[in-house]
């Protein structure tokens, strides 16, 4: 089984498997990805709603990857399905990859290059320069903002 982000309706994409998506993808899809949404859906495209504890699950690795402040409500959601039917997640986004394989997702990809390697982000404060291993709105030390930073 195969399930799709929004960047699988907008390429056109094509499976012999069965597929899946939820409901919060229609909403991110306007012109003819949104009637090809339709179209699939009508022709059996599974739609499935994650169990909140499989959300929560995905949430917890998104910030151990340091990928949760990348990520919209419908990515998390995508990846929760994906791992509760032991599926293949068809997604282009690099957040999303990198947390699949925090959670050994079978990905694949459309249009792009996959990732290469999973990272673990940190964080560095701009004003102090701190690191940190988990995002926050502020540094606890000066207040000032933290970037994400590719770790070395």
């Amino acid at each position: 089984m195969k399930v799709l982000d929004s960047s699988a309706f907008i390429n056109e994409y094509h499976s012999e498997d069965d597929i899946a998506t939820i409901p919060l993808v229609r909403e991110e899809l306007t012109d003819e990805s949104g009637y090809r949404f339709d179209a699939m859906e009508g022709a059996g495209m599974r739609i499935h709603i994650p169990d909140a504890g499989t959300v929560e699950r995905v949430e917890r690795a998104a910030r151990e990857t340091g990928d949760l402040a990348e990520l919209s409500d419908t990515d998390v959601r995508l990846v929760a399905t994906t791992f509760e039917l032991d599926a293949t997640l068809v997604t282009d986004d690099y957040a999303m990859q990198n947390v699949a394989e925090r959670l050994d997702v079978r990905v694949e990809v459309i249009a792009r290059d996959g990732i290469s390697e999973q990272r673990d982000w940190t964080f560095q404060c701009a004003g102090c320069g701190r690191e940190f291993d988990e995002n926050k709105d502020r540094c606890p030390i000066c207040g000032s903002d933290l970037a994400r930073k590719n770790p070395s």
